[in-house]
């Protein structure tokens, strides 16, 4: 299945989602350096990853909806795609639970509860980005249909597809 939102020919939500996934395991990387050195630094950097992080996934989420939205009813991938979608709301509100409740904090030091949120919410984004690669690799959701091993790139196709013109030899398909 074709994405319906893209970027330059490529589906937007993988391209997007690699930066809330970044900052925010990195904001819980930090909270480790925190813990092991005290060094209140490590803290402000966790909680600046923390809303970047926040950011990115709200912005991300919007082609992954999209896309879901696309996905046949009574298919595996339409199930799959519930359940990462929901999983990553999840994930989001454990993160804005943990940065709300650290905000007001000299130096955004985290408590125990904010330490607790921002692992189980790194931890289910695990099986939330593995449930993303089931859709992609697994299922197909977000390929495209003329992809192949000898395809023509991106800009290409979507010069052609844009001209009203449709790809000739293997890759058509």
């Amino acid at each position: 299945m074709e994405s319906k939102a893209k970027v330059l020919g490529h589906p937007a939500h993988p391209i997007l989602i690699v930066f809330p996934l970044g900052l925010l395991a990195t904001s819980v990387i930090f909270n480790v350096v925190y813990l092991i050195t005290d060094n209140p630094t490590m803290s402000v950097v966790s909680y600046w990853m923390t809303v970047a992080g926040i950011w990115g996934g709200l912005i991300a989420s919007v082609p992954g909806v999209i896309d879901w939205a696309a996905i046949p009813s009574g298919t595996r991938a339409k199930r799959v795609g519930a359940i990462h979608g929901l999983g990553n709301v999840l994930v989001l509100i454990l993160f804005v639970l943990s940065w709300f409740l650290r905000q007001n904090e000299p130096s955004y030091l985290p408590s125990t509860l904010d330490l607790i949120l921002s692992f189980l919410g790194f931890a289910i984004a695990g099986v939330t980005g593995w449930l993303g690669g089931e859709l992609v690799d697994r299922l197909g959701v977000g390929v495209d249909q003329h992809a192949n091993l000898n395809a023509p790139n991106a800009l290409s196709v979507l010069h052609l597809r844009e001209s009203g013109v449709r790809p000739s030899g293997p890759q058509a398909h």
